[in-house]
């Protein structure tokens, strides 16, 4: 390992940001499937990680640019909050991996797990049959705009799987933005 202090801030990797995103959506797959929530074969929109301060945010932000090919930044409840796009995708799993990184600054609302917090699922067309079809373990819905509306579940742990009808990726270009 490098003990210099000018590499303290310039991690070698995105897992020495975010964490071990690989055990983190292992867990989130085995709470799915005891909920009875069947989600193969659907594309991973992204991993979400919160920081607790705004500090940290931009912080994690500029270390994960150097990952990421290019990125879009908005302010949502006023604060900021950007998504990144990797240069290589994150193998969650053998057949899984994904290619954006939605970074969010300290909760707004309520008290939310820092760290990897959430994992989108794109559910795609069938997003309205999927909602109704498990309605009875789903935690609840969110309003983000006319193309972002996700239903999600929340775990004991306090983790949290949002499923989408379109990718975050999607959202971001149907709302008119462009990363860059």
């Amino acid at each position: 390992m490098n003990d210099d202090p000018r590499n303290a801030t310039r991690p070698a990797t995105i897992e020495d940001t975010i964490g071990d995103y690989r055990s983190f959506f292992a867990d989130l797959m085995r709470r799915l499937e005891v909920a009875a929530i069947e989600v193969a074969g659907c594309a991973i929109s992204h991993l979400a990680f919160r920081t607790g301060t705004v500090p940290e945010y931009e912080q994690a932000r500029e270390q994960i640019r150097r990952f990421c090919t290019a990125d879009v930044e908005n302010v949502w409840n006023g604060r900021p909050i950007d998504k990144l796009l990797l240069r290589e995708p994150l193998q969650l799993a053998t057949d899984t991996e994904v290619s954006l990184i939605e970074l969010i600054p300290p909760p707004h609302q309520r008290d939310y797990p820092m760290g990897l917090e959430h994992c989108g699922i794109v559910i795609g067309e069938t997003f309205d049959d999927f909602t109704r079809e498990h309605e009875a373990v789903l935690t609840g819905r969110q309003d983000q705009g006319p193309f972002c509306q996700p239903a999600f579940i929340t775990f004991g742990n306090n983790r949290t799987v949002k499923f989408y009808r379109y990718s975050l990726k999607d959202v971001v270009e149907k709302e008119g933005r462009q990363f860059v």
